[in-house]
């Protein structure tokens, strides 16, 4: 293998490396992207969960009925 030929494959497999990396990265942003949205939901059901258990039971037992709590 002559000298041109050796550093055309180098180059060659730093370019694919690089492209991989790349790649990887650019997957584990959308991973963790995906992540924050699915952390985001969970707490949006755990809250209106939350509230429809709180106005359920104000429902059920007249509680709170004479309150504002909207100031």
């Amino acid at each position: 293998m002559d000298l041109a030929a050796a550093l055309t494959n180098l180059q060659h497999g730093r370019t694919v490396g690089d492209v991989q990396i790349a790649v990887a990265k650019k997957m584990l942003d959308v991973q963790r992207a995906d992540g924050a949205v699915a952390l985001q939901l969970l707490q949006a059901a755990g809250k209106t969960a939350d509230s429809a258990g709180d106005a359920l039971v104000a429902a059920a037992t007249g509680l709170g009925g004479q309150i504002d709590a909207y100031g």
